[in-house]
């Protein structure tokens, strides 16, 4: 069995393709490379003239390169792909696709800390180079920092009680893995909702971890620059963080406030919406379940 089979089928696969609007003479990226499913399908749509680079910094997936002398794959986190792109002589692309979120690899890998089913050591960072882990989050940030990701992060209203239980209970001994985190927390987990509790837990440390919201932010920003006119980015969130980041900065190109408007009262935005949002069919979550919360939203450059 090969790498690229142990990872997720790539999900909302046609409908995120079809989204760039392939150019087969063009340049495209695919900041999240993964199992390499979708960086397959737009290799697919190009001709020998165009160009593929790829970006992701989880060493695993590197053992998925693919050999085709149209690709590059780039070994760094996508919020440097301005920097990156430059240093392989590219100024501008056709068109940039984005699969947000934890890959089914890096869930089903026990020792990388990220699923709730599995007792391993706290970890949950995506470049296992990276410097902060899970366990520095939960045995070192102090009980504000931890309730404010718990709430804005894990969007808990009980954040406050669950990081002063973590502070209390770290005292005694560090909390190393993720099984005395579960009995540290076994209060605010009753049985019949005690998955959906967790896995909010374990977003907002991960997220914390891995910077996510603040990547997600600067390769946004990037990507305007980077884009052709008429280039297309296509994005597929799964929480409702990611989305509604991804959401207002396609409205109208930022993430805070509303933009300007001119002398006729119209507002000047640099993306068009394309389409309307896109979800995944009850016949992909079957056979996929991590698609069950995909949303998929396209945007064009004006």
């Amino acid at each position: 069995m090969t790498m690229i089979m142990e990872y997720h089928n790539p999900v909302l696969l046609k409908e995120s393709i079809d989204g760039l609007n392939i150019n087969p003479d063009g340049v495209y990226v695919d900041v999240t490379f993964g199992g390499g499913g979708h960086s397959k399908e737009i290799l697919s749509r190009l001709s020998p003239k165009g160009r593929l680079f790829a970006f992701d910094q989880d060493q695993d997936a590197w053992e998925n390169a693919l050999n085709d002398e149209r690709f590059c794959l780039i070994k760094e986190n996508f919020r440097f792909i301005k920097n990156f792109l430059r240093f392989q002589g590219v100024k501008s692309v056709d068109g940039i696709l984005a699969d947000l979120g934890v890959s089914s690899h890096q869930f089903d890998v026990a020792e990388r800390g990220f699923s709730t089913r599995f007792d391993a050591e706290l970890d949950m960072r995506m470049n296992q180079k990276g410097d902060l882990s899970a366990f520095m989050v939960v045995n070192n940030y102090e009980e504000a920092a931890l309730k404010k990701l718990f709430f804005e992060f894990g969007e808990l209203k009980n954040a406050g009680a669950i990081a002063n239980t973590i502070v209390l209970a770290r005292k005694d001994h560090p909390i190393k893995n993720t099984e005395q985190l579960k009995q540290v927390l076994s209060r605010f987990l009753p049985a019949h909702k005690s998955h959906k509790i967790l896995a909010q837990i374990y977003q907002a440390i991960r997220i914390e971890v891995n910077q996510e919201m603040e990547v997600l932010k600067e390769f946004l920003t990037q990507s305007l620059e980077i884009l052709k006119p008429q280039g297309r980015l296509s994005v597929i969130s799964y929480h409702s963080l990611e989305d509604r980041l991804v959401k207002r900065f396609m409205k109208n190109g930022m993430f805070e406030g509303e933009p300007e408007r001119d002398f006729f009262g119209n507002f000047s935005v640099p993306l068009k919406h394309i389409g309307k949002l896109i979800v995944p069919t009850n016949d992909e979550i079957r056979i996929n379940n991590r698609a069950r919360s995909a949303k998929l939203r396209i945007a064009e450059k004006v």
